[in-house]
């Protein structure tokens, strides 16, 4: 065969190959640390959602050099609005399902969200629900899937109808049947195994 026929070949597969191995790589979560050394986060790859994120740091822009045209100056990183949230404890059942249930506030809006591990190697259903003030409530239905990779249902954001202590989101899990047995129930208020 002719050698630069197999160069040009290989050349197109590396080069078609680069945006596959980005996508198989995924987010980089080494850099991320939950604060706990361990835990259902940790273990999941995903960062604490205990931890508020605070607005980015920008660096100052360099001054252009002397004598050099001055463009219009380029913005720095948009500013994420802070986002605050409460957590229940990290809990499981001996179904092989693991959850921690919270409320998020951000910008004049709340919503509830519970982080999930399904390793009861079957599909199931989840229903996680935010209550505020005046009997306001958001409630959806999220499906499992049968892996064990982990997942979050998320309501949809809400404006905030008063303090943020004055909300609280629950989650269930159960088999999604006719008896729909309910496996674990995880709520952003509960009190920490142990506690009492």
């Amino acid at each position: 065969m002719n050698l630069r026929l197999i160069g040009i070949g290989a050349g197109v597969l590396i080069i078609l190959s680069l945006p596959l191995a980005g996508a198989i790589a995924g987010p980089d979560f080494a850099a991320q640390d939950d604060g706990k050394g361990g835990g259902l986060f940790s273990t999941l790859g995903l960062s604490d959602p205990l931890r508020a994120s605070g607005p980015s740091r920008t660096s100052p822009a360099s001054p252009a050099p002397s004598g050099a045209p001055s463009g219009p100056e380029r913005p720095g990183p948009v500013e994420q609005p802070r986002t605050d949230s409460r957590c229940g404890p990290e809990v499981s059942s001996p179904y092989g399902v693991e959850a921690q249930t919270c409320v998020l506030v951000a910008d004049g809006q709340t919503w509830g969200r519970s982080y999930y591990r399904n390793t009861s190697g079957r599909a199931l259903d989840a229903v996680l629900a935010v209550m505020g003030p005046g009997g306001r409530t958001v409630q959806i239905r999220c499906a499992l899937g049968g892996g064990d990779e982990p997942g979050l249902c998320e309501t949809p954001k809400e404006d905030s109808a008063g303090a943020p202590e004055n909300y609280s989101a629950v989650a269930e899990f159960a088999v999604p049947d006719d008896e729909g047995q309910l496996l674990l129930r995880s709520g952003s208020n509960s009190p920490a195994p142990g506690d009492g």
